[in-house]
């Protein structure tokens, strides 16, 4: 089966310092895949070259079937690929259902015309942007909460709802940049669960970036582990646990 996503020697330089060499990736439609290491392995930079964020210095990105190097985020988004941030970034001031329909804009189907004049295929617009973001604070657990400023929401829906928005692009492929960052552990169990809901319910490939051990080990199928920037294991995650490379390099030793 030809992989969703697909990377071949990908490389990037900031002047004399190589962040990220010749990393290889391969994630089938469906899987649920994380992506581990130390703390400056060059993990978020991996997720900036898959999304458009930086330009790969070498290699190549396939998406879908469709090189994408080159593209910037607006047109990687577009074709399937969503994301969210280790720094969570909401509009504070807008209500938590408008924070999710600003996800849906990028699949909007009118012009400036409908927008300006308000035809009704402007309020059809709007009302299925609407429906499908309420769908999706129901799904994460947040719909009694969705006429609230975003900035009244504790740490943990904060979280869940920047999540809410990236599915609103409707992706192939979610990327998750340290979700469970600054959660609680119950927090966490609840963010396990709603991954593997996204995966399984709705269908969407996902890849996660993820400093916490217990939650990789616990969702991920498949497990890549970086370390200055070079891939040292991959395998499942009794392989990853066991493998002597990682427990050096990303558990400190034995």
């Amino acid at each position: 089966m030809s992989a969703l996503l697909e990377t071949s020697d990908l490389t990037i330089r900031f002047g004399g310092l190589t962040a990220v060499d010749s990393f290889n990736l391969a994630i089938s439609e469906g899987e649920l895949f994380g992506l581990i290491g130390p703390n400056g392995a060059g993990k978020t930079t991996v997720f900036n070259m898959l999304t458009g964020v930086y330009l790969p210095t070498e290699g190549a990105v396939h998406f879908d079937g469709n090189l994408i190097n080159g593209k910037n985020p607006v047109q990687v988004a577009r074709l399937g690929i969503s994301r969210t941030f280790q720094n969570i970034r909401l509009f504070d001031e807008l209500s938590v259902l408008e924070n999710a329909m600003t996800g849906a804009h990028q699949h909007s189907k009118i012009n400036l015309f409908d927008s300006l004049l308000r035809t009704p295929r402007h309020y059809r617009e709007e009302k299925r942007q609407r429906d499908r973001a309420y769908e999706l604070l129901e799904f994460m657990g947040l719909e009694d909460r969705a006429g609230l400023p975003a900035k009244q929401l504790p740490y943990g829906h904060r979280r869940k709802l920047e999540i809410a928005r990236a599915l609103a692009t409707e992706p192939k492929l979610i990327c998750l940049d340290e979700p469970a960052a600054g959660m609680n552990s119950g927090e966490k169990v609840e963010l396990s669960q709603l991954i593997r809901k996204i995966r399984d319910e709705l269908e969407i490939t996902v890849l996660v970036i993820e400093h916490d051990m217990k939650l990789v080990m616990d969702i991920c199928e498949k497990i890549q582990v970086l370390d200055y920037g070079k891939t040292i294991a991959l395998g499942t995650p009794s392989e990853i646990q066991n493998d002597k490379q990682v427990i050096e390099a990303y558990l400190g030793g034995e």
